[in-house]
């Protein structure tokens, strides 16, 4: 069997401040969203922009690290995966969310200033865990 390939990279907008918790088992996991626009002219010249919402996942130190560090509004780069978690609500209705693993989150300044420290997350700690 041939391996597979889930990477994904975006920079955007923080939506919200981080959240952080913790697991049963003591493990840090923070979440929070990133928004990232695309624009485009259409074939009369218009000009369009379209924003695409993406829901991120850090656990371990990274969480902690970005639960320090980011804020609402900050941009920022991220690298994970795309992982989609599903589930039966009471009333037996299915559930789909697709959120980003972080891996690595690097704070990204205003356009004069150079890239702001990079964080990645230590071997083994983007794995997943039911929320």
């Amino acid at each position: 069997m041939s391996r597979g390939l889930n990477k994904v990279m975006i920079i955007g907008h923080l939506g919200r401040d981080p959240e952080m918790r913790y697991t049963p088992s003591g493990r840090p996991v923070t979440t929070f969203t990133v928004a990232t626009a695309r624009t485009w002219n259409t074939t009369d010249g218009e000009r369009r922009e379209e924003t695409e919402w993406f829901n991120v996942v850090a656990w371990g130190s990274l969480a902690e690290i970005c639960n320090q560090h980011l804020r609402k509004g900050q941009q920022v780069y991220i690298e994970g995966r795309l992982q989609t978690r599903r589930w039966d609500d009471p009333e037996g209705k299915k559930h789909f969310a697709t959120e980003l693993v972080a891996k690595e989150m690097i704070i990204l300044g205003d356009r004069r200033e150079s890239m702001g420290p990079q964080f990645e997350a230590a071997p083994g700690e983007e794995e997943e865990f039911p929320l």
